[in-house]
């Protein structure tokens, strides 16, 4: 399967570095051909323009800033999302991603009437992979912004028939070595068994 990881952080040593790279490698091992998109390494620029702005419904031209990650996004069978949440949602690196590039004519299609409709069927798999500050009954209490922009935003635009999976650490904050450990060798087993 052809697996786009996206991932964004921005430094090498943090934990979510390390789920990345170990999702990458399990990936690999399980015999996956993996597109390791870092955003940061790519200096992916996450602000949508004037220009992608103006042209936004047009897909004619509303891809021609994003196009060589619009490519690979097309030739991915599955999808994964690993970063840190920040300010309970996901940092602005990865939302301007999918601001620039999840554009009508590559994640949605806009019919006769106006109405958008799903357009990523390519992808039959979505996973995230994320770590909090907070603990989960906190994040539970502000219903899980993250989650729910991932299932909601994301989730909806593959495959009907595609399976989602969501992984995470809460109270990163406050977690231990064992407990960070212990979450590093479940993300490894759940991404070897793909």
């Amino acid at each position: 399967m052809r697996v786009l990881v996206v991932y964004a952080h921005p430094l090498e040593t943090s934990f979510i570095a390390a789920v990345h790279v170990r999702i990458v490698d399990a990936l690999r091992a399980a015999g996956h051909e993996v597109d390791d998109l870092d955003l940061y390494a790519e200096r992916f620029d996450p602000v949508l323009s004037p220009e992608q702005m103006r042209s936004y419904v047009d897909p004619s031209k509303n891809t021609r800033e994003v196009e060589p990650y619009v490519e690979r996004l097309s030739a991915a069978e599955a999808l994964v999302l690993v970063f840190p949440v920040w300010f309970d949602g996901l940092p602005a690196i990865m939302q301007g991603y999918f601001q620039r590039v999840f554009v009508p004519g590559v994640a949605t299609v806009i019919d006769a009437n106006g109405l958008f409709h799903p357009n990523l069927w390519n992808l039959k798999r979505l996973a995230a992979v994320c770590a909090y500050g907070e603990s989960r009954s906190a994040v539970a209490k502000k219903l899980d912004p993250p989650r729910r922009f991932v299932r909601d935003n994301i989730g909806v635009l593959i495959d009907p028939d595609g399976r989602l999976d969501y992984h995470a650490l809460y109270d990163m904050n406050f977690s231990k070595a064992p407990r960070r450990a212990a979450f590093l060798r479940s993300v490894e087993r759940a991404f070897s068994a793909w």
